[in-house]
C-alpha cells in the first residue's frame, strides 16, 4: 500500500455532487445534492434508516442511476473509477463463503472470483500479506472464516478491499454487530490508513460515537436533501435533534472523549455536561490513539 498523503486543502473534492436526485421507482429518495468532500477526509454519512444513507453509496459506485445532476468520484463519472476504490459492503460476513481462509479471501480482492483454479503469483501473496498485516490479521490467514470472530471477520473484508492499493475506501456500517472491542479495532485500523497512507474513507454509520475521534465531516440526510459539513458544525444538538427526531445532546467527560446521547430524563434544574458547536471542534483536531487495553 502506497501513501497518499498530501496537503488536504490542496486537493481536488474527492467526491463531488452537482444538484444530484435519485429516485427509487416513481419515489424520490433525495434531491438537490450539491456538495464537495475532500480528499483525504473520513466522511461519515449518517441519517435515521430508510433515508437513503446505503443509496447514496451506491450512487458514488455508478450501481443505481441518477435521476438528476451530476456526481463525480476521483474526477470521474460515478462508476467509471471503481477500480480505485475498496468497497466494503455490509453484508460482507454474511455474503461470503464461510469455507473460504482469511488469505483467500484477502485473495479475492484480487483475483474477483472464488471459483476455479487460479494461479497466484509471488507478488499477489505478498500485495496480500501486506494488507493483512496492516489491519493486524497475518497471523491469521489460514484460518477459516468460520473460526473467526465478527471483528476479525470485518478486518479480513477491510484487508480484500485494501489489496488492490485504492485511493477511496467506502464500508457501509462496518461497525455493525460488533462489541466494543472489536469496534475499536476496526476503528483503529481506519485511523491509521488515513494518518499514515492519507486515504479518503467514507463511512455509513447510524451510530457515530465510535467514530467520532476520526471523522473529519459528515453527510447527513435531512428533509429530502443530502448535506455535507466539517464535524465542527454537525455536532450540534438541534442539528443532531432533527436529524435523528429524538432530543440528543453532546457530551464529554472529565476526561476530554466526547460522545453523542439521547437526551436522558433530568429535573429542569439539572445542567448536563454539554459543549457548544465551537467547543466541541476542538476535540476533533487531535491524533486518534489507540486506548490502553486495545483488543483484537
Amino acid at each position: 500500500m502506497h501513501s497518499n498523503s498530501g496537503d488536504q486543502e490542496q486537493r481536488p473534492g474527492c467526491i463531488v455532487f452537482s444538484n444530484a436526485s435519485v429516485k427509487r421507482g416513481e419515489r424520490l429518495i433525495w434531491q438537490h445534492g450539491d456538495f464537495s468532500i475532500p480528499a483525504g477526509s473520513v466522511t461519515a454519512i449518517v441519517g435515521t434508516n430508510g433515508t437513503g444513507k446505503t443509496t447514496m453509496m451506491k450512487t458514488e459506485l455508478g450501481l443505481l442511476p441518477l435521476a438528476g445532476g451530476t456526481v463525480h468520484v476521483l474526477g470521474r463519472p460515478a462508476g467509471e473509477m471503481n477500480r480505485q476504490i475498496g468497497y466494503v459492503p455490509q453484508s460482507y460476513t454474511s455474503d461470503i463463503d464461510s469455507n473460504l481462509t482469511a488469505e483467500q479471501s484477502v485473495l479475492l480482492g484480487l483475483t474477483g472470483t472464488r471459483f476455479g483454479v487460479h494461479f497466484v503469483t509471488k507478488a499477489q501473496r505478498a500485495k496480500v500479506k501486506e494488507a493483512m498485516t496492516f489491519t493486524g490479521i497475518a497471523d491469521k490467514a489460514h484460518y477459516r472464516l468460520s473460526e473467526l470472530s465478527g471483528g476479525l471477520r470485518q478486518r479480513v473484508a477491510i484487508a480484500q478491499a485494501l489489496v488492490c492499493d485504492p485511493k477511496l475506501l467506502m464500508l457501509d456500517e462496518p461497525l455493525a454487530n460488533l462489541d466494543l472491542a472489536s469496534q475499536r479495532a476496526v476503528v483503529h485500523v481506519l485511523a491509521r490508513l488515513n494518518k499514515e497512507l492519507g486515504m479518503t474513507i467514507q463511512v455509513v454509520a447510524h451510530d457515530l460515537n465510535m467514530l467520532l475521534p476520526i471523522l473529519t465531516g459528515a453527510v447527513y440526510l435531512l428533509d429530502g436533501h443530502p448535506h455535507y459539513a466539517a464535524m465542527n458544525d454537525v455536532l450540534d444538538s438541534k442539528l443532531l435533534t432533527h436529524l435523528y427526531g429524538t432530543k440528543v445532546q453532546v457530551v464529554t467527560t472529565p476526561q476530554g472523549d466526547m460522545f453523542v446521547t439521547p437526551t436522558p430524563d433530568e429535573a429542569d434544574d439539572v445542567v448536563p455536561d454539554t459543549h457548544d458547536t465551537s467547543e466541541v471542534a476542538q476535540f476533533h483536531h487531535h491524533e486518534y490513539h489507540e486506548r490502553k487495553g486495545r483488543a483484537q
